[in-house]
């Protein structure tokens, strides 16, 4: 598929310099992009490609100056990053077959459930019984869309994922291929014959709109009320998120990432991989955790940035491990330190033992 210079600048609200019936047909980086290819160009130290690229059409900032000749069409725009952002954004609908609409079969759908208008289900798919599917709504082949779930307007669905019973998902909620919402919540009563009695959850998880969750993520129902993940949120790969767990807005957690029950994370938060959080604890509003922290206490101050496990503030644990480094230098010393010490000692002894005499 192509697209002339003239319809991705308009499509972007971009100025054209060059040719308006340049035509590309994939994307590709600024240092590979190659003749029928579009790229761009927002970081300065790769500016350089601008004159040898052999792009055919590169998105560029609205205050970029040129110094020398350029070959490739460019496009205008006040933010180039943001541009190509959304440019990207548009080809991965075309691509994927995300303006398709219809049932494929086979699949179940309730007859109690409702169906909003301009909805794809696709093949071998579940539907349970009072299930609300909304407008624009996109749900790939495979999935299982449990009793009574609400599933709001253009939200995304992909392969493999599971919605258990009872739970919402907001507004223009993507949800990717393997993760489960809405699976029990960890939760096991240890008995006198030292076996365990399992607490049934009977709470639900709900998402709020703008939602990103990766794929192979789990999101556990609350074992009473709900387990939330507010507006914005984007949740990478391979995350635990326990029963009873809250998520503040616009919140970003990365990969491998284990959050335990009845944890509240604040807004705007930025978590790094493979960090572990107890369970109870409260963290603050824009706190920022460097990846394989473990925190076992709440963070109550905002804006504060930690690191290791257990986990404390950043500039401390910095100090910490340059003094963890030079440790066989530091033993050395006190080694010498304390031999001097014995020598002096053994000498003053000596000299008043004499002094007495």
């Amino acid at each position: 598929m192509q697209f002339t210079a003239q319809q991705i600048a308009t499509l972007i609200q971009g100025r054209i310099e060059g040719n308006p019936d340049a035509k590309v047909s994939d994307v590709a980086k600024i240092e590979e992009a190659g003749e029928g290819s579009i790229c761009f160009i927002s970081n300065p130290k790769y500016e350089e490609y601008l004159y040898t690229s052999k792009a055919s059409i590169i998105i560029v900032n609205e205050t970029l100056e040129i110094n020398r000749p350029v070959n490739p069409t460019l496009i205008r725009v006040k933010d180039a990053y943001s541009g190509f952002a959304f440019l990207l954004e548009k080809y991965s609908e075309i691509i994927s077959g995300g303006d398709r609409t219809g049932i494929e079969q086979p699949s179940y759908i309730s007859p109690s459930a409702t169906i909003g208008k301009d909805v794809y289900i696709g093949a071998f798919s579940y539907i349970g019984e009072h299930a609300v599917v909304g407008n624009g709504v996109k749900i790939y082949p495979g999935c299982y869309i449990g009793n009574n779930v609400v599933i709001k307007e253009n939200t995304k669905i992909y392969s493999g994922v599971k919605i258990y019973d009872e739970c919402h998902i907001g507004c223009n909620v993507v949800l990717h291929s393997g993760g489960i919402i809405g699976g029990d919540g960890f939760g096991f009563a240890p008995q006198s014959d030292k076996t365990y009695k399992k607490i049934p959850q009977i709470g639900n998880v709900i998402i709020e709109d703008d939602v990103e969750i990766g794929a192979n993520t789990t999101v556990d129902r609350a074992t009473m009320g709900s387990t939330i993940i507010r507006k914005g949120v984007k949740l990478d790969n391979l995350i635990q998120v326990a029963h009873n767990v809250e998520i503040g807005e616009h919140t970003v957690i990365a990969a491998q990432t284990g959050i335990s029950g009845s944890t509240k994370i604040g807004d705007n938060c930025l978590i790094g991989g493979q960090v572990g959080m107890v369970g109870h604890i409260r963290i603050a509003n824009c706190t920022h955790i460097n990846a394989q922290s473990g925190l076992s206490k709440s963070v109550t101050n905002s804006n504060t940035t930690i690191n290791g496990s257990p986990a404390f503030d950043y500039k401390s644990s910095l100090k910490s491990q340059a003094i963890f480094r030079n440790l066989p230098e530091l033993q050395q010393r006190i080694q010498k330190l304390e031999e001097t010490v014995q020598e002096l000692t053994a000498l003053l002894s000596t000299q008043n033992l004499e002094y007495k005499k």
